[in-house]
């Protein structure tokens, strides 16, 4: 199973799921860090992910195999995390093949409605179970 993180910033939010998901998965997933800058990624690889790459056109490359991306909202939504997600990475993210788990992280410019107020750490523990339910001899819910 090739599980892709989507970070940009400063990947913060990347480098607590590769962490949580290397702990917990080890060799049973393989992590691809996908960073809209180079401290993004080198900061997932860093916390654990096989490899890493940069840029769009890593992200356009990648997504051709994995099997589960996972990330914040943000990755789907044109010009969010302050710009980095080009139209073409939330397009490229939203339109492939792979299972989404989102994180939903407000932006400045796009509010999520009708979700409870919970921790971040709270959420990323949510995300981390989901792509577990999503591993090869799981039932999905």
């Amino acid at each position: 199973m090739i599980v892709a993180v989507i970070d940009g910033m400063g990947g913060g939010l990347g480098v607590q799921l590769v962490t949580q998901m290397a702990a917990q998965f080890g060799s049973q997933v393989e992590i691809i860090a996908l960073g809209t800058n180079a401290l993004a990624t080198n900061s997932m690889v860093r916390a654990g992910a096989a490899r890493g790459a940069t840029g769009e056109n890593a992200v356009r490359v990648t997504l051709r195999r994995v099997n589960i991306v996972v990330g914040p909202l943000g990755i789907v939504i044109p010009n969010a995390l302050m710009g980095e997600i080009t139209p073409q990475i939330a397009e490229l993210v939203a339109s492939c093949d792979a299972r989404k788990i989102l994180v939903p992280v407000n932006q400045s410019h796009f509010e999520v409605i009708g979700l409870e107020n919970r921790s971040l750490v709270s959420l990323i523990k949510e995300a981390v179970c989901r792509v577990a339910e999503l591993l090869p001899g799981k039932e999905e819910k």
